[in-house]
């Protein structure tokens, strides 16, 4: 039997207009939330729910339209403000029978006290970019804004939309627009963490970044209207894929890492295939200065560059990314071994870089003398051959200095914590997930470091040379 909130919420989507198959079902579960099933099979192409938009609380339906405007406000801004306009009102706004669906708050680090982010976020890819959010809060809501709605609307809440739950990889029902440019305008994900959704409904699809927003004006919506017969004022979710009589029926926020999860929605994933560990350029370099001179690193990090080489930059931090298999980027693996190289190898590839073709053909250069073989400007920098003993053994190093970020606390009190902490917990619960998945990733990289080790010794023991895979450079 629904719940006394979901009967709400049902009849106020029917008075509303929004059209939702008998097919789906609403659970909601005093722990997890609201999801949403399926009371039947449902198949690739099945129209599941319609919604119009009028229907979407943003800054032009809300009563609170002519306030915010006139103060200039905005995009998520804005809607703050319409949202907490409406919920002001209690019983007496449009969207009260939607409204009280919301959960109070969400687990977001964003609002997590000071003292929670250190104590629970430390050494995770979080734990600085939280602390630099908190003071940088506008702007970083502009920088993550991934849900649209069309220029005229601006951003919104979009009712039964948000109570889809997010599965990583695993998109059952997609959201999107009618509009006079495209039949259907992609990328409104689900935003809802926990059912809260923060949506945007535009031509901006998630899978192509390049697209351009489509402004809909009030004139060529009715003339679209009366041409194609497609409503373009209505929303429409649409099956991508079969789901099961009793499954539940989820919907992608995007290929996200636990990090990204954690950051913009509150929640994470276990076994999530797109966690990541990075690894900042300051945390090299402190492995270099315990091995050289602090001048001795600074020059062999000016030659890399010179190479026209450099990692990953965000928030004026400088990174090496390792993936969720624990493979480095080749970007590090090339400065690890600019930084091994004996000094006269290392005042060739200094003189070559003036008169090199190509940025591979510098590093190609020194790997031909090594390896004996034959290089051509055509050919692209194996990871392989970057992996010598003593870059495997950087390696190594590297992945304990990481480690260290972590605490005195180890990865198996880690798992031991997560299996005694309850839901409920969910700060405790979701920072544990997320410590944990990076440290199995640095797991893996001391595996790939261990075996590229190896093979460099069988095969100076053989003298020989194994070229495997050949990995192009972006």
């Amino acid at each position: 039997m629904a719940s006394r909130r979901l009967r709400a919420f049902k009849r106020w989507m029917k008075s509303q207009g929004i059209q939702c198959s008998d097919t789906l079902d609403f659970i909601d579960c005093p722990q997890q939330g609201i999801s949403v099933g399926a009371l039947s099979d449902l198949h690739e192409g099945d129209v599941v729910a319609k919604i119009p938009k009028t229907a979407c609380l943003t800054i032009k339906t809300s009563g609170a339209r002519e306030m915010i405007e006139s103060a200039g406000l905005d995009g998520h801004l804005g809607l703050s403000v319409a949202l907490m306009y409406e919920k002001s009102l209690a019983q007496d706004s449009p969207w009260a029978g939607y409204l009280q669906l919301l959960p109070p708050q969400e687990c977001l680090p964003l609002v997590w006290t000071l003292g929670e982010v250190d104590s629970l976020l430390s050494g995770t890819e979080l734990h600085k970019a939280i602390k630099e959010d908190k003071t940088l809060m506008y702007e970083d809501w502009k920088e993550n804004i991934l849900p649209l709605i069309d220029e005229y609307h601006g951003f919104g809440m979009v009712p039964l939309a948000d109570l889809f739950n997010h599965k990583t990889g695993a998109e059952d029902v997609h959201f999107t627009s009618v509009s006079p440019n495209q039949e259907y305008e992609d990328d409104v994900d689900s935003e809802n963490g926990d059912n809260n959704e923060l949506s945007k409904i535009s031509g901006h699809d998630k899978r192509d970044s390049t697209c351009e927003n489509s402004y809909i004006h009030s004139d060529s919506e009715s003339d679209y209207s009366s041409v194609t017969g497609e409503d373009p004022m209505m929303l429409q979710m649409i099956m991508v894929r079969e789901v099961k009589s009793g499954d539940e029926v989820f919907n992608t926020y995007g290929s996200l890492g636990n990090a990204a999860l954690l950051h913009r929605y509150g929640f994470t994933e276990a076994h999530n295939p797109f966690d990541i560990v990075n690894i900042d350029l300051e945390l090299v370099l402190k492995w270099g200065c315990s091995l050289f001179s602090s001048r001795y690193c600074r020059a062999r990090l000016s030659l890399w560059r010179r190479i026209n080489i450099s990692g990953s930059v965000s928030e004026n931090s400088e990174y090496f990314e390792v993936s969720s298999n624990g493979e480095p980027e080749l970007e590090l693996l090339t400065l690890l071994y600019i930084m091994l190289l004996p000094d006269n190898t290392c005042h060739k590839l200094d003189i070559s870089i003036c008169t090199a073709d190509k940025v591979s053909a510098n590093i190609g250069m020194i790997l031909s003398e090594k390896h004996d073989i034959t290089w051509s400007t055509s050919s692209e920098i194996s990871k392989d051959l970057l992996l010598t003993e003593k870059v495997c053994r950087a390696l190594l190093a590297l992945a304990d200095i990481r480690e260290s970020c972590y605490g005195s606390k180890s990865i198996d009190e880690d798992v031991e914590a997560l299996k005694r902490c309850c839901m409920t917990e969910r700060k405790l619960y979701h920072s544990l997930m997320l410590r944990i998945s990076e440290r199995r990733i640095l797991e893996k990289f001391r595996t790939y470091a261990t075996a590229g080790a190896q093979i460099q010794t069988f095969q100076d023991a053989n003298g020989t040379s194994t070229t495997r895979k050949r990995l192009k450079k972006h």
